[in-house]
């Protein structure tokens, strides 16, 4: 820290949430050394708010303290090497440190001191919404970088002890036992983010060379970093994509999605030359919104179950339709969904009509929602009929589903709606589908379920049968 720039000191400032503090560090070029040797005086006639000062303090109270147990270790190290100096010297020495400094950071991290509002989520041992896990994971990041004396690239043990100390407190996070997963991810993605636009960090800027981003680019918004680092991700393509062309392709995709008519056999073409970048993204397990920002259409249920056939040549909205005509009848007539409320509102309404389109189409709209049921798997990961969806994996929310007229089928994901939908068949089709698109692992309470319907639709020479 004692070597730090003026701008330097101000990213420093913002990631801790005193980005207030930044034009008067500016003014008064506060370097990395100035920092550490403000007293009381100097922080009060520099900062106004009284929050501030503490948080200011204690931060540089905090990093002196660490300091001088190193300066510690340093002399140990020191007595130690004359004593034994075939034992500690170069590498080992080196070595000896990097795991002195990870146990030191394994026994002393304890979780932040979270907001009132976050406290009091976590003592109701409700499951927070999307707004409060991203301030969760914003306070868990600055804590880790204030822990990690200012770094941005913690590793991943690290993030394990972080993930660990967050679930041990608070079990009920771990929602559907990918818990651990989703928010190591998360926590991972928010120093990705948080990365991206600093641009005079020694080490941000190291390791940006070290994986190919260009060094010196101007400032830009998140989504434009984003399309320069898939122009990174293409300079290896043949010649016809390399340069801007890829930003071009990605720029018409998303001033297409905003209009009414849409022209889509040029989607069809422009979204197969970007394939390879956006799977890439997905497998590199790039946020979904990011995805999403760059490939809108993927919110649109055809362009979803276009991309699950090129990747698996099936055409799963058709192989959907059959099985649900060919299963509908035995999945109602078993016993285990005869006294399930769904079941019970499907017998109801079909005594309030006779027409047998409107029939069929009830009871495979039942067949859908009661396919959790049959196998024992859990039905709040498959379906939220009239409820509000809570899982973060692809699920469907689902609102009057014996109403032809006020029916309501939608996709979500990570508790946001990606795609109204049709009918159940579409809705069925698209669960399957996300699951295989997104490259996202399917919750063990479900599995059988997932298995059932993928094995038919991959045509498994041995297929799952019903129970």
């Amino acid at each position: 820290m004692e070597s730090w720039s003026v701008e330097q000191v101000c990213n420093w400032l913002k990631l801790r949430n005193l980005g207030e503090l930044v034009p008067k560090f500016r003014e008064e070029e506060i370097s990395g050394a100035a920092l550490l040797a403000l007293n009381d005086r100097m922080v009060q006639q520099l900062v106004k708010k009284i929050g501030h000062q503490a948080v200011l303090m204690d931060l540089i109270k905090k990093y002196q303290q660490q300091k001088s147990g190193l300066e510690s270790l340093t002399y140990s190290c020191e007595t130690a090497s004359q004593k034994f100096p075939e034992v500690i010297s170069g590498k080992n020495l080196k070595s000896f440190f990097a795991r002195h400094k990870m146990l030191q950071w394994t026994s002393s991290y304890v979780l932040p001191d979270f907001p009132y509002d976050v406290k009091c989520i976590l003592a109701e041992k409700k499951c927070p919404d999307h707004s409060m896990r991203i301030r969760i994971i914003e306070f868990l990041q600055a804590d880790m970088t204030k822990y990690l004396e200012g770094s941005l690239y913690p590793n991943s043990q690290q993030y394990n002890i972080v993930v660990n100390a967050l679930l041990q407190a608070y079990p009920f996070l771990d929602e559907d036992g990918n818990g651990f997963l989703l928010w190591k991810r998360a926590l991972k993605d928010r120093f990705k983010y948080v990365r991206r636009p600093i641009e005079d960090d020694e080490q941000v800027l190291r390791n940006k060379c070290k994986f190919g981003h260009r060094r010196g680019r101007s400032k830009k918004s998140f989504a434009e970093n984003t399309l320069d680092d898939i122009q990174g991700m293409v300079e290896e393509e043949p010649a016809h994509l390399k340069g801007s062309a890829m930003d071009l392709h990605i720029k018409w995709l998303n001033r297409e999605y905003t209009k009414t008519q849409r022209n889509w056999e040029e989607v069809d073409n422009r979204m197969n030359v970007t394939i390879e970048i956006r799977r890439k993204m997905i497998s590199d397990k790039a946020p979904l919104k990011d995805v999403l920002r760059l490939f809108p259409f993927l919110r649109c249920p055809y362009q979803l179950f276009r991309e699950f056939q090129l990747l698996t040549h099936m055409d799963i909205h058709k192989k959907t339709v059959e099985i649900l005509e060919i299963y509908s009848e035995n999945i109602l007539s078993l016993y285990v969904v005869r006294n399930n409320p769904i079941n019970i509102m499907l017998q109801e309404n079909l005594k309030q009509n006779t027409e047998e389109d409107v029939l069929k189409y009830m009871k495979m709209t039942a067949a859908c929602l009661l396919l959790p049921e049959v196998f024992g798997d859990d039905s709040s990961l498959f379906a939220a009929v009239n409820e509000e969806v809570k899982a973060l994996t692809p699920v469907l929310g689902v609102k009057n589903p014996f109403n032809v007229n006020s029916c309501e089928f939608a996709l979500y994901i990570e508790r946001e709606e990606l795609a109204q939908l049709d009918d159940c068949t579409m809705a069925l089709a698209a669960l399957v589908a996300a699951f295989h698109v997104f490259d996202i692992p399917c919750p063990k309470r479900i599995h059988r379920t997932l298995n059932f319907l993928e094995s038919l639709v991959f045509e498994v020479r041995n297929p799952a049968s019903l129970p």
